[in-house]
């Protein structure tokens, strides 16, 4: 059985941080086709500037933990001062125990393990937006 339209779809703008291009990318389209504004950068850097350059609201992050120039904590700990209302989806290739076993990710946080289908991470999104507890 589909899911509802509803379970998946919504029209809130979210930033997706990624650095490899093709994961990137998917998320994009897969998210854009749920009806999401979605706005996309490589880096935590390039990411803030993007936050400070745009005027509407940006309901939710998407970023992968790990990343070259700023790691996605990090980013999040920078967003919070500029958008404080936005909410926060991690994504890893690593296990979310290890992050938090590394101390690199709280063991509370929102997470989604990598590699996952365009119609989780559509789910994911939205249980997150609806403020869903899993």
């Amino acid at each position: 059985m589909s899911p509802r339209p509803s379970e998946t779809s919504g029209t809130e703008t979210l930033l997706i941080v990624e650095n490899e291009s093709a994961i990137r990318t998917l998320l994009q389209v897969a998210l854009s086709r749920n009806g999401y504004t979605v706005l996309t950068a490589e880096s935590g850097r390039k990411a803030l500037e993007l936050v400070r350059n745009h005027t509407g609201a940006i309901h939710l992050l998407i970023t992968d933990v790990i990343m070259p120039d700023m790691d996605g904590p990090e980013l999040v700990r920078h967003l919070s001062t500029i958008r404080p209302d936005t909410r926060t989806l991690f994504m890893s290739g690593y296990m979310d125990d290890t992050l938090g076993e590394r101390g690199i990710l709280a063991t509370n946080a929102n997470f989604i393990q990598k590699p996952f289908s365009p119609r989780t991470i559509a789910q994911r999104v939205r249980e997150i937006l609806d403020g869903v507890e899993r």
